[in-house]
């Protein structure tokens, strides 16, 4: 879940900000600290305000990895393919 929010945030970003060669630090707060924030959120939402769900700290890390897996995918191929396309046109 977490990898297509992150895939569709840096997606949306590149899509937008096409003329810069290099991603500014404010997709990088987006794209990648912001779903690992709410990802961490609803866990400890999910531990101490229900009483029958429990947070749980490797969901919370399947959570990370797909957010890291995403940004990788959208930092060496979206980003190349993004820019590349932006050249031709």
């Amino acid at each position: 879940m977490y990898a297509g929010l992150s895939s569709m945030l840096w997606i949306e970003f590149l899509r937008n900000h096409r003329k810069y060669d290099e991603v500014l630090w404010h997709a990088w707060i987006g794209a990648v600290l912001c779903p690992i924030l709410m990802s961490g959120a609803i866990e400890l939402l999910q531990e101490y305000c229900t009483s029958y769900r429990g947070g749980d700290w490797f969901d919370f890390l399947a959570n990370i990895t797909g957010v890291v897996l995403a940004t990788l995918f959208s930092y060496f191929v979206l980003r190349p393919w993004m820019i590349k396309k932006k050249i031709v046109n």
